[in-house]
C-alpha cells in the first residue's frame, strides 16, 4: 500500500552531474581527508535517469517487500534529483489498528501512511535543522563558533579539561562529554531544555576538540544558547527562523504536537504485529525532537542545495558551506583527522569519489536516514515507524537504500581496485600487531554505573596473516570488515570505503576513528575480561548459595556434628554476600534493560542494588577469614576448596564493582 506525491524536478542537465561525478572520482571518498591516500579508481556510472516513473518503480520493488520482510508497519520516503523533488512516497501502514488488548487479530481500522499527510519523528536528523539554525547566527554575526560558550550560557557546564569548550565541539561531537541515557526519552511529558542541561550534566571526559565521542548533550546545548542569544524558546525560533520560512509547514519541535499536526503523526510500534508505545519527550529536544513529512524533508533538502527558491536568507552561502563541509579541528584531532570529517550537525557520507552529507535518527522506534548529494544536486529522506523483528533491522534497510540510490541514479563502482603497492610494507605488519587487541567506543559513560556495558562487548581488531586487519564486528555495523593499510595508520575497508585513522601517543595506540564523530579507544582490562570474569563468578557464587541447604540435609542423613561456631558464623556471612552478589547481579540485569528501553528509574532501586553489591564486595573479609578458619579446623578438602573459591569469586565481584563504576558514588545515568 503506497501513497505518492510527485513535483516537476529543476531540471539541471545530466551531463554536467555526470562530469562532476567523474571529475570527483581522483578525490577521496572521505571529504577532509588527505589527497596522498590512493582512493578506488573506478569511472562512475549513471546507471539510470531519476524520473518520476523510474524512481517509483525502483522503490517499488525495493520498500514492500523490505518492510515484511523485517516485520516494519509503515515508512515514508522522499527522493530529490536535478534540483527538484522526483516524488514522496509513503509504505505500508501508518496506523495498524493494534492496541495492547488485540489477540492476533486488530480491533481498529488500518490506516495507510500517506506521503503529504503522515508525520515522523526524525530522531537525530534534528541535529542537522539545529546546526542550521546556530549557522544562521553565526552568519548574522551574532555567534561566534570558536569561542568558549560559557559566554552565551546562563549555568556553569562540566569541565574536566582547561580548553575551551566552543560551539564548532558542540557540533562536530568533539566537546568531550560522556553519554547520558536519563531523561532522553520520557513518556510523561515535556522537559524544559534549561532543566534538562543544567541538572546533574555528564562529566566532561575527553579534551574539547580531541575525541570524537556522539553527544546529544553537546548538540542540545548548542541548541540552547541560540535560545539564550534569541530570547525565543529553542522550538519557537527555529519554527519561525528555519520550519516557516522554508515552508516546511507540516515540521515542528513543539512537545505535545499543536493540535493541528498531532492528529497527522503516525504511530510508533516495535514491529508490525506489536502495540503501538506512546508519544516520546526528548528531553535534549534539539538534538532529537523534530515531527516532519517526507516533502517538508525534501524543501530542507533542496534549501540546502540551493534549489528552493525564495531562501537565500534562510540558507546562504555561508550556512552551506558550515552544514556541508568537514568542520571539525584538524589540528586538534590529530592523526584522527585523516579519516571522514563531520560538518556542523551532518557526516561525511561520500562514496565512490561523489561528495555527500547526511544524518541518521533514531527515538526508540522511529528510525530515519538523511543523505543529500550536494555536487549531484540530488538526495533522499526515509523514516520508518517500526524497529522490525530484528531490532537493527533498519540499520540495514537505511544503509542499503541510501547505497542503492547513489549507485542507480548518481555513481557507481563496479569494484574497488585493491591498493597497488603497500606505503611501508616493512612497517605494515609491526603497525597490524599494534592496532590489533579489544576496543571499546567513546559513546558511552565513564564515571556511572553505565561505564560497565563495554564489559559486555566491544570491537576486536586482529591482525591477518597478509597484514590486513579484521574487525569484528566493523564499527558502527553488526557484521565483520577487513582491511587494510593504505598509508601508515590508516586503513581502508577491503572492497568499500569506510576508514580506520588511527591515532598514536607515546608509542601506543590511543584511538581508532570511524565515520567522523566516532571513536575507538583500547577496552581497559576490566572490560577485556570482565564478562567471563563474571560468569565464572556468578557460577561460584550461586553454588555456594546452593550448597546451603544440600549441606544441611546431608549432615542431618549423616549424623555429621555442627563446625564450631565461630567458623559457622564465617560460612553463614561470606555465603550471605555470596547471595548478595547474586541478588546485585539479576538486580544489575533489571536496571539496564530498564535504562536501555528508556524506563525512568528512581534513585531508591538503583540505591539498592548498589548496597547488595557493596555487601558482596565487603563479604571479602569473612570469606578470607573463613579460608583461615577451614584450614585451621581441618574441615576437609572440599570445604576449603569452596572456601577459596569463593573467595576468589566475592574478590573477582569487587574488583569488577570498582573498576567497572557499579558503586559510583552518583546514580545518574
Amino acid at each position: 500500500m503506497t501513497t505518492r506525491t510527485t513535483s516537476p524536478p529543476v531540471r539541471r542537465r545530466r551531463g554536467a552531474t555526470a562530469l562532476a561525478g567523474a571529475a570527483l572520482v581522483a578525490v577521496l571518498a572521505g571529504c577532509g581527508a588527505p589527497a596522498a591516500v590512493p582512493p578506488p579508481t573506478p569511472a562512475p556510472v549513471v546507471t539510470a535517469e531519476p524520473t518520476t516513473a523510474d524512481v517509483d518503480a525502483w522503490l517499488d520493488g525495493y520498500l514492500p517487500a523490505a518492510l515484511e520482510r523485517e516485520g516494519i508497519a509503515g515508512a515514508t520516503v522522499a527522493v530529490l534529483a536535478d534540483g527538484g523533488l522526483v516524488t514522496a512516497r509513503g509504505f505500508g501502514l501508518a496506523d495498524t489498528g493494534r492496541t495492547a488488548d488485540d489477540g492476533a487479530v486488530p480491533s481498529g481500522t488500518p490506516v495507510p501512511v500517506d506521503a503529504e499527510a503522515t508525520l515522523f519523528r526524525a530522531g537525530s536528523v534534528s541535529k542537522t535543522v539545529t546546526a542550521l539554525a546556530v549557522a544562521q547566527l553565526v552568519a548574522d554575526g551574532r555567534l561566534d563558533l570558536d569561542v568558549d560558550v560559557s559566554e552565551y550560557l546562563d549555568f556553569p557546564v562540566p569541565r574536566g579539561y582547561p580548553q575551551d569548550l566552543t560551539l564548532r565541539h558542540l557540533l562536530t561531537h568533539t566537546g568531550g562529554f560522556e553519554e547520558r541515557v536519563e531523561g532522553v526519552l520520557a513518556t510523561d511529558g515535556p522537559v524544559d531544555l534549561r532543566e534538562h542541561l543544567a541538572t546533574d550534566p555528564p562529566a566532561q571526559v575527553f579534551a574539547p576538540g580531541t575525541t570524537p565521542a556522539y553527544s546529544n548533550y553537546g548538540n542540545a546545548l548548542a541548541g540552547y544558547v541560540v535560545e539564550r542569544v534569541t530570547g525565543t524558546p529553542f522550538a519557537e525560533h527555529v519554527q519561525e527562523a528555519v520550519l516557516d520560512p522554508l515552508g516546511m509547514t507540516s515540521s515542528t519541535f513543539a512537545q505535545p504536537l499543536p493540535d493541528d499536526l498531532a492528529g497527522r503523526l503516525s504511530r510508533s510500534y516495535p514491529d508490525a504485529a506489536g502495540a503501538p508505545t506512546p508519544f516520546e519527550f526528548v528531553g535534549p529536544a534539539p538534538a532529537g525532537a523534530l515531527t516532519t513529512s517526507g516533502p517538508d524533508m525534501a524543501r530542507f533538502t533542496l534549501a540546502l542545495l540551493g534549489d528552493l527558491p525564495g531562501t537565500e536568507d534562510v540558507v546562504g552561502d555561508e550556512e552551506r558551506a558550515l552544514l556541508l563541509a568537514p568542520a571539525a579541528d584538524e589540528e586538534a584531532l590529530g592523526d584522527l583527522a585523516a579519516g571522514p570529517l563531520p560538518g556542523l550537525g551532518t557526516f561525511d557520507e561520500s562514496r565512490g569519489g561523489t561528495q555527500a552529507w547526511g544524518h541518521g535518527g533514531d527515538t526508540t522506534h522511529f528510525h530515519s536516514q538523511l543523505h543529500v548529494l550536494p555536487d549531484a544536486h540530488a538526495g533522499i529522506f526515509v523514516s520508518f515507524n517500526s524497529s522490525g523483528t530484528d531490532a537493527t533491522a533498519t540499520v540495514g534497510l537505511r544503509r542499503e537504500l541510501v547505497e542503492a540510490f547513489d549507485d542507480r541514479y548518481v555513481v557507481r563502482r563496479d569494484a574497488v581496485e585493491p591498493v597497488a603497492a603497500r606505503p611501508d610494507p616493512g612497517g605494515t605488519a609491526d603497525r597490524a600487531a599494534a592496532v590489533a587487541g579489544r576496543y571499546s567506543d567513546t559513546r558511552g559513560s565513564a564515571t556511572t554505573f553505565l561505564a560497565a556495558l563495554p564489559a559486555l562487548g566491544g570491537t576486536t581488531l586482529t591482525a591477518l596473516p597478509d597484514d590486513r586487519l579484521l574487525a569484528t564486528p566493523a564499527p558502527g555495523s553488526v557484521t565483520p570488515a577487513v582491511y587494510e593499510e593504505v598509508r601508515p595508520w590508516l586503513w581502508r575497508e577491503v572492497g568499500g570505503e569506510r576508514l580506520l585513522p588511527v591515532r598514536v601517543e607515546d608509542g601506543a595506540v590511543a584511538a581508532v576513528g570511524y565515520e567522523g564523530a566516532f571513536t575507538l579507544r583500547p577496552a581497559t582490562v576490566a572490560e577485556q575480561v570482565g564478562l567471563p570474569v563474571l560468569v565464572v563468578s556468578a557460577l561460584v557464587l550461586l553454588v555456594a548459595v546452593v550448597a546451603v541447604p544440600v549441606g544441611a540435609v546431608r549432615r542431618r542423613r549423616r549424623g555429621r556434628p555442627a563446625a564450631p561456631r565461630g567458623l559457622r558464623v564465617l560460612r553463614g556471612l561470606s555465603r550471605g554476600a555470596a547471595l548478595a552478589g547474586l541478588l546485585a547481579l539479576v538486580g544489575w540485569v533489571v536496571v539496564v534493560q530498564a535504562v536501555m528501553s528508556f524506563t525512568a528509574l528512581p534513585a531508591a532501586p538503583l540505591r539498592g542494588v548498589q548496597a547488595l553489591q557493596l555487601l558482596a564486595a565487603v563479604g571479602v573479609v569473612p570469606a578470607a577469614a573463613r579460608v583461615a578458619a577451614e584450614v585451621r579446623a581441618r574441615a576437609g578438602r572440599w570445604q576449603v576448596v569452596g572456601a577459596v573459591l569463593l573467595l576468589a569469586a566475592l574478590g573477582a565481584t569487587a574488583w569488577l564493582a570498582v573498576a567497572l563504576r557499579l558503586l559510583a558514588p552518583s546514580v545518574s545515568y
